[in-house]
């Protein structure tokens, strides 16, 4: 038998390997499905484990005004944010999307600070700028202009949506448990989606096999799997702890981009990323001393 500390570990690195190889999958995928079919193909095979655990494990029920929450936060952390990711990924690189997308602390930092009260020194704004630059940079070396629209504005947009789901349920989820809002979370953001899946159907009948096997990891493995094996490793480590895993998934995702799509990323990508990152690092560490001086 594993030991809790093995079994936390391992659930975290699954959780990072299967998302960073999103990345490069959705690429993958929108070969052969438009964004907004390709999100609601995944989230409903996504959706359907989720069923079932909540069928098995009958936790306790939200309130209509949570279950209301987690909603919305559907529609925000999944439905709009898949869409804008997927249109995003068809003209920027998988490794810049995942660098992108992993300015999510500083977005959730932000918007705590204006709706939930909580701390936001100059060190965490010195921090806010860094990352920010980082992602200017990634941008530049992406195609097209820089302009609200393209893709690395989009991809920036639902890392900033992403950040708006965990502030808009931190709450519901210290009431009823980070699985049972998850699976919530995957069937409402499925059910968003339905008007895009009969065109889903349709253009992944015709489609390739890889493209199929791409959108099954993608649905099972990425969303359904990786969401399940976060729980546990939040479970393990406590939230804080456990968000520092999430450093390894832009490094892995430009590896395994090179690995199965032979993407090479730019220097300014590289550039940019690591400064996007170090933005993060400093924020944590900035918000991480707040937290003790308040509690001096």
């Amino acid at each position: 038998m594993f030991s809790q500390a093995t079994l936390g570990l391992a659930c975290a690195l699954i959780t990072v390997l299967s998302w960073a190889a999103a990345f490069p999958l959705i690429g993958v995928a929108l070969s052969g499905l438009d964004p907004l079919p390709l999100a609601a193909v995944r989230f409903t095979l996504a959706a359907c484990p989720a069923v079932v655990w909540l069928a098995i494990k009958r936790p306790e029920m939200p309130t209509l005004v949570d279950l209301a929450r987690l909603g919305l936060g559907g529609a925000l952390g999944i439905s709009i944010y898949n869409w804008l990711l997927n249109t995003g990924q068809q003209t920027v690189s998988p490794g810049a999307a995942s660098f992108i997308i992993n300015t999510l602390p500083i977005w959730t930092a932000m918007l705590a600070t204006v709706f939930l009260r909580d701390r936001f020194g100059i060190g965490a704004w010195i921090a806010t700028a860094v990352s920010f630059s980082g992602v200017v940079l990634i941008a530049v070396g992406q195609p097209g202009p820089m302009r609200f629209g393209n893709g690395s504005s989009l991809i920036l947009l639902a890392s900033m949506l992403s950040a708006t789901y965990f502030v808009l349920v931190r709450g519901v989820i210290a009431r009823y448990g980070p699985a049972t809002c998850t699976c919530w979370t995957l069937i409402t953001g499925a059910l968003w989606l339905t008007p895009w899946l009969p065109d889903g159907m349709a253009q992944i009948s015709v489609t390739s096999a890889s493209v199929i096997s791409a959108v099954l990891f993608l649905g099972l493995v990425s969303a359904s799997l990786g969401y399940a094996t976060w729980s546990i490793a939040i479970g393990h480590f406590g939230p804080a702890s456990a968000a520092n895993f999430l450093y390894l998934v832009p490094p892995i995702a430009v590896l395994l981009a090179w690995t199965l799509s032979g993407i090479t990323p730019d220097i300014l990508t590289l550039i940019g990323g690591a400064v996007a990152i170090t933005g993060v690092v400093m924020l944590r560490i900035s918000m991480a001393r707040s937290a003790r001086r308040a509690t001096a």
